[in-house]
Protein backbone atom coordinates (compact mmCIF):
# COMPACT_ATOMS: atom_id res chain seq x y z
CA UNK A 1 0.00 0.00 0.00
CA UNK A 2 1.18 3.55 0.54
CA UNK A 3 4.20 2.44 2.55
CA UNK A 4 4.97 -0.57 0.38
CA UNK A 5 5.52 1.06 -2.98
CA UNK A 6 2.55 -0.56 -4.71
CA UNK A 7 2.28 2.43 -7.02
CA UNK A 8 -1.54 2.23 -7.02
CA UNK A 9 -2.47 4.67 -4.25
CA UNK A 10 -3.35 8.32 -4.96
CA UNK A 11 -1.20 10.35 -2.51
CA UNK A 12 -3.64 13.28 -2.66
CA UNK A 13 -6.52 11.40 -1.04
CA UNK A 14 -7.16 12.72 2.49
CA UNK A 15 -7.22 9.15 3.79
CA UNK A 16 -3.83 8.48 2.25
CA UNK A 17 -2.38 11.71 3.66
CA UNK A 18 -3.48 10.69 7.14
CA UNK A 19 -1.96 7.23 6.68
CA UNK A 20 1.32 8.75 5.51
CA UNK A 21 1.35 10.94 8.63
CA UNK A 22 0.61 7.83 10.68
CA UNK A 23 3.55 5.99 9.11
CA UNK A 24 5.81 8.91 9.95
CA UNK A 25 4.60 8.76 13.54
CA UNK A 26 5.31 5.01 13.55
CA UNK A 27 8.84 5.64 12.34
CA UNK A 28 9.33 8.12 15.17
CA UNK A 29 8.09 5.67 17.80
CA UNK A 30 4.79 7.49 18.44
CA UNK A 31 2.52 4.48 18.24
CA UNK A 32 -0.53 6.05 19.88
CA UNK A 33 -0.36 9.08 17.59
CA UNK A 34 -0.05 6.74 14.61
CA UNK A 35 -3.08 4.73 15.68
CA UNK A 36 -5.08 7.94 16.12
CA UNK A 37 -4.22 9.07 12.61
CA UNK A 38 -5.16 5.70 11.14
CA UNK A 39 -8.43 5.82 13.08
CA UNK A 40 -9.12 9.26 11.62
CA UNK A 41 -8.48 7.83 8.17
CA UNK A 42 -11.01 5.08 8.85
CA UNK A 43 -13.56 7.56 10.19
CA UNK A 44 -13.44 9.75 7.07
CA UNK A 45 -13.22 6.94 4.50
CA UNK A 46 -15.72 7.76 1.79
CA UNK A 47 -15.92 4.36 0.10
CA UNK A 48 -14.70 0.78 0.24
CA UNK A 49 -11.40 1.65 -1.43
CA UNK A 50 -10.50 4.24 1.18
CA UNK A 51 -11.78 2.01 3.99
CA UNK A 52 -9.55 -0.80 2.68
CA UNK A 53 -6.48 1.42 2.96
CA UNK A 54 -7.34 2.64 6.45
CA UNK A 55 -8.16 -0.86 7.73
CA UNK A 56 -4.77 -2.11 6.55
CA UNK A 57 -3.00 0.33 8.85
CA UNK A 58 -5.40 -0.06 11.76
CA UNK A 59 -4.70 -3.80 11.74
CA UNK A 60 -1.08 -3.03 12.67
CA UNK A 61 -2.12 -1.28 15.90
CA UNK A 62 -4.42 -3.74 17.62
CA UNK A 63 -3.91 -5.12 21.11
CA UNK A 64 -4.84 -8.74 20.43
CA UNK A 65 -4.37 -11.28 17.65
CA UNK A 66 -8.15 -11.54 17.34
CA UNK A 67 -8.53 -7.82 16.67
CA UNK A 68 -5.61 -7.88 14.26
CA UNK A 69 -7.36 -10.65 12.33
CA UNK A 70 -10.65 -8.76 12.41
CA UNK A 71 -9.12 -5.66 10.84
CA UNK A 72 -7.18 -7.66 8.28
CA UNK A 73 -10.42 -9.41 7.34
CA UNK A 74 -12.13 -6.03 7.10
CA UNK A 75 -9.38 -4.84 4.78
CA UNK A 76 -9.71 -7.93 2.58
CA UNK A 77 -13.51 -7.69 2.49
CA UNK A 78 -13.34 -4.05 1.42
CA UNK A 79 -10.84 -4.87 -1.33
CA UNK A 80 -13.19 -7.60 -2.58
CA UNK A 81 -16.02 -5.08 -2.73
CA UNK A 82 -13.90 -2.68 -4.78
CA UNK A 83 -12.97 -5.46 -7.18
CA UNK A 84 -11.07 -3.40 -9.76
CA UNK A 85 -7.52 -2.56 -10.80
CA UNK A 86 -7.04 -0.12 -7.92
CA UNK A 87 -6.74 -2.98 -5.45
CA UNK A 88 -5.20 -5.66 -7.63
CA UNK A 89 -1.66 -5.05 -6.36
CA UNK A 90 -2.89 -5.13 -2.75
CA UNK A 91 -3.91 -8.79 -2.76
CA UNK A 92 -0.56 -10.52 -2.21
CA UNK A 93 0.05 -8.57 0.99
CA UNK A 94 -3.60 -8.80 2.09
CA UNK A 95 -3.41 -12.60 1.95
CA UNK A 96 -0.02 -12.58 3.66
CA UNK A 97 -1.48 -10.51 6.48
CA UNK A 98 -4.35 -12.95 6.87
CA UNK A 99 -1.92 -15.85 6.93
CA UNK A 100 0.25 -14.20 9.55
CA UNK A 101 -2.79 -13.37 11.67
CA UNK A 102 -3.97 -16.98 11.64
CA UNK A 103 -0.47 -18.20 12.53
CA UNK A 104 -0.48 -15.97 15.60
CA UNK A 105 -3.85 -17.42 16.55
CA UNK A 106 -2.45 -20.95 16.36
CA UNK A 107 -4.38 -21.93 13.24
CA UNK A 108 -1.60 -22.94 10.83
CA UNK A 109 -3.84 -24.79 8.36
CA UNK A 110 -5.89 -21.67 7.73
CA UNK A 111 -2.67 -19.67 7.61
CA UNK A 112 -1.23 -21.99 4.97
CA UNK A 113 -4.35 -21.63 2.82
CA UNK A 114 -3.87 -17.85 2.77
CA UNK A 115 -0.15 -18.07 2.05
CA UNK A 116 -1.00 -20.32 -0.90
CA UNK A 117 -3.45 -17.74 -2.19
CA UNK A 118 -0.80 -15.05 -1.74
CA UNK A 119 1.56 -17.15 -3.86
CA UNK A 120 -1.14 -17.40 -6.51
CA UNK A 121 -1.39 -13.60 -6.65
CA UNK A 122 2.29 -12.73 -6.18
CA UNK A 123 2.69 -11.54 -9.76
CA UNK A 124 0.00 -8.91 -9.16
CA UNK A 125 2.48 -7.00 -7.00
CA UNK A 126 4.83 -4.73 -8.97
CA UNK A 127 8.50 -5.52 -9.24
CA UNK A 128 10.92 -3.91 -6.83
CA UNK A 129 10.94 -3.56 -3.05
CA UNK A 130 7.20 -4.10 -2.62
CA UNK A 131 7.18 -7.22 -4.78
CA UNK A 132 10.29 -8.59 -3.07
CA UNK A 133 8.78 -8.05 0.38
CA UNK A 134 5.67 -9.96 -0.63
CA UNK A 135 7.64 -12.82 -2.15
CA UNK A 136 9.88 -13.16 0.93
CA UNK A 137 6.91 -13.06 3.32
CA UNK A 138 4.99 -15.63 1.29
CA UNK A 139 7.95 -17.99 1.09
CA UNK A 140 8.54 -17.72 4.84
CA UNK A 141 4.86 -18.34 5.55
CA UNK A 142 4.70 -21.37 3.28
CA UNK A 143 7.82 -22.86 4.87
CA UNK A 144 6.43 -22.25 8.33
CA UNK A 145 3.15 -24.05 7.58
CA UNK A 146 4.43 -26.57 5.04
CA UNK A 147 3.28 -29.73 6.80
CA UNK A 148 -0.36 -28.69 6.49
CA UNK A 149 -0.88 -28.71 2.74
CA UNK A 150 -3.61 -31.34 2.72
CA UNK A 151 -5.40 -29.80 5.67
CA UNK A 152 -5.20 -26.38 4.06
CA UNK A 153 -6.87 -27.68 0.91
CA UNK A 154 -9.64 -29.20 3.02
CA UNK A 155 -10.38 -25.90 4.76
CA UNK A 156 -9.93 -23.70 1.68
CA UNK A 157 -13.64 -23.28 1.14
CA UNK A 158 -14.15 -22.14 4.71
CA UNK A 159 -11.80 -19.21 4.24
CA UNK A 160 -13.00 -18.19 0.78
CA UNK A 161 -9.84 -19.52 -0.86
CA UNK A 162 -11.07 -21.19 -4.02
CA UNK A 163 -9.87 -24.27 -5.86
CA UNK A 164 -7.32 -22.25 -7.81
CA UNK A 165 -5.24 -21.88 -4.69
CA UNK A 166 -5.30 -25.61 -4.08
CA UNK A 167 -4.05 -26.05 -7.63
CA UNK A 168 -1.18 -23.68 -6.97
CA UNK A 169 -0.26 -25.62 -3.84
CA UNK A 170 -0.28 -28.90 -5.74
CA UNK A 171 1.92 -27.40 -8.47
CA UNK A 172 4.56 -26.20 -6.02
CA UNK A 173 7.63 -28.36 -5.62
CA UNK A 174 9.68 -27.70 -2.52
CA UNK A 175 13.42 -27.50 -2.72
CA UNK A 176 14.87 -30.91 -1.98
CA UNK A 177 15.79 -31.04 1.71
CA UNK A 178 19.36 -32.14 1.05
CA UNK A 179 19.88 -29.46 -1.59
CA UNK A 180 18.32 -26.84 0.68
CA UNK A 181 20.74 -27.79 3.45
CA UNK A 182 23.70 -27.47 1.13
CA UNK A 183 22.56 -24.06 -0.11
CA UNK A 184 22.06 -22.92 3.48
CA UNK A 185 25.56 -24.06 4.38
CA UNK A 186 27.04 -22.06 1.52
CA UNK A 187 25.00 -19.00 2.51
CA UNK A 188 26.23 -19.38 6.10
CA UNK A 189 29.83 -19.41 4.93
CA UNK A 190 29.29 -16.32 2.81
CA UNK A 191 27.63 -14.55 5.72
CA UNK A 192 30.51 -15.48 8.05
CA UNK A 193 33.07 -13.79 5.84
CA UNK A 194 30.72 -11.04 4.59
CA UNK A 195 30.86 -12.08 0.92
CA UNK A 196 28.30 -9.46 -0.05
CA UNK A 197 28.56 -10.13 -3.77
CA UNK A 198 27.62 -13.79 -3.42
CA UNK A 199 24.88 -12.99 -0.92
CA UNK A 200 23.49 -10.16 -3.02
CA UNK A 201 23.19 -12.40 -6.05
CA UNK A 202 21.65 -15.40 -4.32
CA UNK A 203 19.61 -14.33 -1.30
CA UNK A 204 16.70 -12.71 -3.21
CA UNK A 205 16.18 -15.89 -5.26
CA UNK A 206 16.55 -18.15 -2.20
CA UNK A 207 14.41 -16.16 0.22
CA UNK A 208 11.71 -15.66 -2.41
CA UNK A 209 11.60 -19.30 -3.51
CA UNK A 210 7.95 -20.35 -3.91
CA UNK A 211 8.53 -23.73 -5.55
CA UNK A 212 7.48 -22.97 -9.12
CA UNK A 213 9.49 -23.78 -12.24
CA UNK A 214 10.24 -20.06 -12.55
CA UNK A 215 11.54 -19.99 -8.99
CA UNK A 216 13.80 -22.98 -9.61
CA UNK A 217 15.22 -21.31 -12.71
CA UNK A 218 15.72 -18.04 -10.83
CA UNK A 219 17.61 -19.78 -8.02
CA UNK A 220 19.69 -21.89 -10.40
CA UNK A 221 20.58 -18.79 -12.45
CA UNK A 222 21.60 -16.87 -9.34
CA UNK A 223 23.82 -19.70 -8.12
CA UNK A 224 25.30 -20.14 -11.57
CA UNK A 225 26.19 -16.43 -11.69
CA UNK A 226 28.28 -16.84 -8.55
CA UNK A 227 29.83 -20.04 -9.82
CA UNK A 228 30.73 -18.49 -13.18
CA UNK A 229 32.49 -15.54 -11.53
CA UNK A 230 35.00 -17.97 -9.92
CA UNK A 231 35.85 -15.82 -6.89
CA UNK A 232 34.96 -18.48 -4.32
CA UNK A 233 37.49 -20.70 -2.53
CA UNK A 234 38.08 -23.95 -4.40
CA UNK A 235 36.07 -26.13 -2.03
CA UNK A 236 33.06 -23.83 -2.22
CA UNK A 237 33.38 -23.56 -5.98
CA UNK A 238 33.22 -27.35 -6.22
CA UNK A 239 30.29 -27.62 -3.81
CA UNK A 240 28.35 -24.89 -5.58
CA UNK A 241 28.83 -26.65 -8.91
CA UNK A 242 27.45 -29.85 -7.40
CA UNK A 243 24.44 -28.01 -5.99
CA UNK A 244 23.69 -26.41 -9.36
CA UNK A 245 23.82 -29.80 -10.98
CA UNK A 246 21.44 -31.37 -8.47
CA UNK A 247 18.28 -32.77 -10.02
CA UNK A 248 16.15 -30.61 -7.72
CA UNK A 249 17.35 -27.48 -9.52
CA UNK A 250 17.07 -28.72 -13.11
Amino acid sequence: MADEGSGTVDPELPVVRLCVEGMQAEAEGRAEVARGLFQQAWDIAADDYEACIAAHYLARHQNSPEETLRWNQECLDRADRVGDERVRAFYPSLYVNMGQAYRKLGQPALAHAYFVRAAERVTDAPDGRYGDWNRFAIAEGLRGTEGLRGTASAVAGDVSVDGGAAGVDAARRDLDEAVDGRVRELLSRWCARADLKALGLTLPAYLGYLGTDEDRMRLRTALHSVHAARWLPEDEQTELGAVIGAAALR
